[in-house]
């Protein structure tokens, strides 16, 4: 059997594999030898759709090796791979620790984040890397760049997801948000004052390179994919759900 996985972060492609998601996950986190170390996260979808990829390659190559093992991955694509993916064909999304532990999130009907507070902050994870901070909910704030009224920097689709916004004026007690908030707190706070003013833009930039700081102990509510007018979403399982089903999971992620 193919499965065909999408990798959105920290890097785009899409590769066909014989490997369930978490072996997969596994092999692409830790590869073969053990020797790498690496925090991906991946959707995995239904293939065959549309003239872009090269199906009939993945179903020619994508075998099992002479001696039997399975084949890990086979690359169709590194570039520009989520604008050529319909929402219709994701599936469920994963999220894998540096040691290659793996969390499925399914998908969800998308609604209103009912922790809003005026403004949120969001980690854009493909095609683009900022961390930014908006006044829009995360349906405006994708059809606001994938849309078209963000004028100039619009992308044709956009995967995301909301971060842990904690009580600035109670830092100790405000969760477990690893070094999230160590630098540019000062940055953070006029980007916020300038969203609330109602003056200014609807989006202010934070951290354009945010990546190597980036955790899944500061996920919010979960992820979002815009393309279009269309969202889906991806909901990350409360703490205590991750305590009852996926604890291994969660103290590999730092959030236990």
């Amino acid at each position: 059997m193919i499965h065909y996985y999408f990798i959105f972060s920290p890097n785009e492609a899409l590769i066909a594999s014989q490997l369930g998601p978490k072996e997969f996950g596994m092999y692409m986190a830790q590869g073969s030898k053990k020797g790498a170390a690496e925090q991906l996260m991946f959707s995995e979808i239904s293939g065959g759709f549309g003239d872009h990829f090269d199906w009939a390659y993945a179903e020619e190559n994508c075998i099992n090796h002479s001696d039997g093992r399975p084949k890990h991955s086979l690359y169709l694509s590194i570039y520009r791979v989520l604008e050529h993916i319909p929402l219709d064909a994701f599936m469920m999304t994963y999220l894998v620790t540096k040691d290659g532990r793996t969390l499925s999130l399914d998908q969800e009907k998308y609604s209103s984040p009912a922790n809003w507070t005026g403004f949120a902050l969001y980690k854009e994870l493909c095609p683009v890397p900022p961390l930014i901070v908006s006044s829009l909910q995360p349906k405006e704030l994708g059809q606001h760049i994938v849309g078209g009224s963000a004028k100039k920097i619009t992308v044709p689709a956009l995967i995301f997801t909301d971060i842990q916004v904690i009580d600035f004026e109670d830092m100790e007690n405000s969760g477990n948000v690893g070094r999230m908030y160590d630098r540019n707190l000062d940055h953070l706070k006029e980007c916020i004052a300038s969203l609330e003013s109602g003056k200014g833009k609807k989006t202010k930039t934070v951290d354009r390179s945010f990546n190597s700081k980036f955790s899944y102990q500061i996920i919010d509510n979960g992820i979002y994919v815009v393309k279009g007018e269309e969202i889906i979403f991806f909901r990350m399982p409360s703490h205590e759900v991750l305590r009852e089903t996926a604890y291994d999971w969660a103290r590999s992620a730092n959030i236990f």
